[in-house]
């Protein structure tokens, strides 16, 4: 069945599904591909996440069957010295649109991170791995995950990693950028992870909405990356190199990696950020593509104007 057909019942009410967070680059990604679903992004002014209380009253309003949450603060270094703002959004006001969700009956489908592991070891982080964040940001969003939990309302939680698109800001567009302006960058070469295409995940997203609306036993938490793994380091240089293949030029001559310790930053990153993708992958009949593939297709995407 597709997502269309299956939310047909509910499609009597305002909305069967809802997306918060609609013009983030994640949040792009999932609209573009709701055509054809009942659907609605509410404006910010309607779901603040700085007053709860109007994201309950917006979700007992429209009374949905999914609720899409694609927003969060993710300014890792920046909530270090502002960690009340982070809380209210990742975790708190996530408390209270997961207590909404139950009220009303609606699948709660949220985004988490690799920054709640601790970055330890070389062995991808499995879901039943034990949390331990390095950073406010990281600890903002595990109790994101826990409110969820502890609600008990039906969830989705996809854990995700360095996320890219055509659309706002992200690792790979600022590369592209600094390197049209400077002659010489040091890039991060010993933290390793998945660069993630946000337009691969939200079609896998939608995806598991279809086959969770069916199921309900297939709630629960899941990591979700590209296969294969890289530094930001070798990221980067493979962006240049099919950057220039498509025609951009750049001023950069030297791409230098540098360690972490060489490169401090206000908040402490993960040195492994691996996921390991196993149990979404057999869960929902998924294969995930490499990650250099959504980076040609973000850059392709770029090149014909789609940002």
């Amino acid at each position: 069945m597709s997502l269309v057909e299956l939310l047909s019942p509910f499609i009597f009410q305002s909305s069967p599904l809802v997306l918060l967070g609609g013009n983030g680059q994640l949040g792009w990604a999932i609209r573009q591909r709701l055509e054809s679903v009942p659907s609605l992004a509410p404006l910010r002014t309607e779901a603040d996440y700085l007053q709860p209380e109007r994201l309950v009253a917006l979700v007992a309003r429209l009374r949905p069957r999914v609720i899409i949450n694609a927003a969060a603060y993710t300014l890792v270094d920046q909530a270090e010295t502002e960690p009340e703002l982070a809380y209210q959004i990742n975790a708190q006001a996530v408390a209270a649109l997961a207590e909404a969700a139950r009220r009303v009956g609606a699948l709660l489908v949220h985004f988490s991170t690799d920054y709640v592991f601790d970055g330890n070891g070389r062995k991808p982080w499995r879901e039943e791995d034990k949390p331990a964040p390095l950073n406010v940001y990281g600890l903002s969003k595990l109790q994101g995950e826990q409110a969820i939990l502890a609600s008990g309302c039906e969830h989705l939680i996809f854990r995700t990693s360095w996320l890219h698109s055509p659309y706002r800001q992200n690792f790979l567009k600022t590369m592209l950028h600094l390197g049209q302006e400077k002659k010489s960058l040091s890039v991060v070469s010993d933290q390793i992870g998945a660069p993630t295409s946000a337009v691969m995940l939200g079609a896998v997203t939608l995806r598991a909405i279809e086959q969770t609306l069916v199921n309900p036993a297939l709630c629960g938490l899941y990591h979700v990356t590209a296969t294969g793994e890289t530094s930001w380091y070798d990221y980067a240089r493979f962006t240049f190199d099919e950057a220039k293949e498509l025609g951009y030029e750049f001023t950069l001559n030297e791409l230098k990696p540098v360690q972490s310790q060489n490169y401090p930053t206000t908040a402490s990153r993960p040195l492994n950020s691996r996921l390991d993708t196993t149990k979404f992958c057999s869960t929902f009949d998924v294969a995930l593509p490499d990650w250099r593939d959504g980076v040609k297709e973000t850059l392709w995407q770029l090149t014909k104007g789609i940002s």
